[in-house]
């Protein structure tokens, strides 16, 4: 058995039908030239034989008695894959908006937790011939980088790669179930150990803390309060509302040469031009709607906490919050606002990376999904004051073609998880020459969200051009060869992905 950390079992006890916890994504495949047969039943058969590979889908989790301790993990022997993997067909004529539409209502619904947590849907129907493959898997055992490293192993760089020979399965005497005393017992020496961890660390965390409050010498050598970024209180927007348990999905890509080039020329990051662009984005819906609020939003952006390599398929991420400078008019100008946002938080993640993460659970599986529960019922996002408005993710992704099954991957865009007083979350990820964002909200709150995400690609343009300069007509050196490309895609994709997508120029044909 494998304890879930603090971290991890956050993610179950927080859950509720509104609130579900996975993420996922949406993927857009190319079938073989002269494919003819059955790709369900191909892709049932790809995936059977990677499971031995795929630990995380292969694991389920097993309740601690009277639930006083967070779960454990265990391996599922009766894994039945008809369960976990499901054809879907869209009515004609298949367009990308009904996939989209499609998405948002798969991604709703909970999970069953007697399984193991993920579900995976192949979805054809699709105007030009395409497949789309849209996945989902519980949060408790994935983070953005975990899911870089399973889809490396779920994806393969040939469309024939070699096969893996699974390792030989240990007999096991007696039953597989745990007994009462078996987890009490696992329980009780996990939480030994997490206190031996926490006092381990308290020497480490004390120095980090002084280290944050410690006061700090300004360029002119003024002396000023620790570096702790004190983050101030978020205006509050339509997105900062409790959230019903209906989901809205839309997806775009933009070419990644261009974003690089950004970054480049602002001698900023690319992380910089992402949350510009969204910061833009949001700016004129909230305009438009009539609620832009006089002080500038303020994002929630995910931080790895991971060491270099490390693969573990589990949470080691932490926060960070940045100020959007929807205030500021300017494109140019916001971007910079944003930078130095983004660096004046990047300061104390060092002192954050030091700080325990893992406590003892007693008592938190029932405590916290009461506190969760009583979240949603008593609509407390509306009542309590905001410290984010919207969640912004960025997850580096491989620059290569990858392949599911013999199909070519043209498209991987990441979904994610909406909350209570978060209604929006904006999730980037990027594949082979493209940023491909996800938008992924409560249709309560955001019905129109592909309307919000047409305005993230008229912004990404925009940004590009101020940046370019006087000759803002000639694309970046870096993406010269972006129209030919983008010719290339509309010729193979449906109309409506084609116009959706059309600036998802780098990725090419071949």
């Amino acid at each position: 058995m494998n304890h879930l950390s603090s971290m991890d079992a956050a993610f179950l006890h927080f859950e509720t039908p509104e609130t579900p916890m996975h993420v996922g994504s949406l993927v857009l495949l190319d079938l073989p030239k002269g494919h003819d047969g059955d790709f369900y039943e191909d892709a049932k058969a790809y995936l059977a034989s990677r499971l031995h590979l795929l630990p995380a889908f292969r694991r389920k989790l097993v309740l601690m008695p009277f639930d006083l301790a967070n779960p454990v993990w265990v391996e599922d022997r009766e894994l039945d894959l008809d369960h976990h993997i499901r054809q879907v067909v869209l009515p004609r004529p298949g367009s990308f908006e009904k996939l989209e539409q499609l998405v948002g209502r798969l991604h709703a619904p909970l999970m069953d937790r007697s399984r193991p947590l993920w579900e995976l849907y192949i979805i054809e129907g699709l105007a030009g011939g395409q497949v789309a493959l849209y996945s989902k898997l519980h949060h408790a055992g994935i983070d953005g980088q975990a899911g870089i490293a399973l889809a490396k192993v779920l994806y393969s760089i040939s469309a024939s790669p070699s096969l893996v020979k699974p390792p030989r399965i240990k007999p096991r005497a007696g039953d597989d179930a745990l007994g009462v005393a078996e987890l009490a017992g696992a329980a009780i020496r996990n939480a030994g150990r997490q206190y031996a961890s926490i006092l381990k660390s308290l020497p480490k965390t004390a120095r980090s803390v002084l280290d944050m409050l410690a006061p700090v010498s300004d360029d002119d050598g003024r002396r000023r309060p620790g570096r702790l970024n004190r983050p101030k209180l978020a205006p509050k927007t339509l997105f900062n509302v409790s959230i019903s348990n209906q989901r809205a999905f839309a997806a775009r890509s933009v070419p990644f040469a261009e974003v690089r080039e950004m970054a480049k020329r602002s001698a900023g990051s690319v992380n910089d031009v992402v949350m510009a662009v969204c910061a833009a984005a949001l700016r004129r819906y909230l305009t438009e709607h009539r609620e832009l609020p006089a002080d500038p939003l303020v994002a929630a952006v995910p931080v790895s906490l991971r060491e270099q390599g490390n693969t573990d398929a589990n949470n080691q991420v932490s926060m960070m919050l940045v100020g959007l400078a929807t205030d500021v008019g300017d494109p140019v100008e916001r971007l910079r606002t944003i930078h130095e946002s983004a660096a004046a938080a990047k300061k104390q993640m060092g002192n954050i990376r030091e700080l325990p993460t893992d406590f003892p659970s007693f008592g938190a599986p029932w405590l916290l999904a009461g506190l969760a529960a009583l979240a949603g019922r008593s609509k407390l996002a509306e009542r309590l004051p905001s410290l984010i408005n919207v969640l912004i993710s960025n997850v580096p992704g491989p620059q290569v073609p990858l392949y599911f099954a013999g199909a070519r991957i043209v498209a991987n865009y990441p979904v994610s998880i909406p909350a209570h007083g978060t209604a929006l979350n904006i999730t980037v990820q990027s594949y082979n020459g493209a940023l491909e964002y996800g938008l992924t909200a409560c249709r309560r709150a955001v019905p129109d969200v592909d309307v919000l995400a047409d305005y993230v690609v008229e912004a990404h343009q925009e940004l590009l051009a101020r940046l370019a300069g006087p000759d803002a007509a000639t694309p970046p050196a870096s993406a010269t060869d972006a129209p030919a490309r983008a010719k290339s895609r509309r010729a193979k994709a449906p109309p409506a992905v084609a116009r959706k997508r059309r600036v998802a120029a780098t990725r090419g044909a071949g």
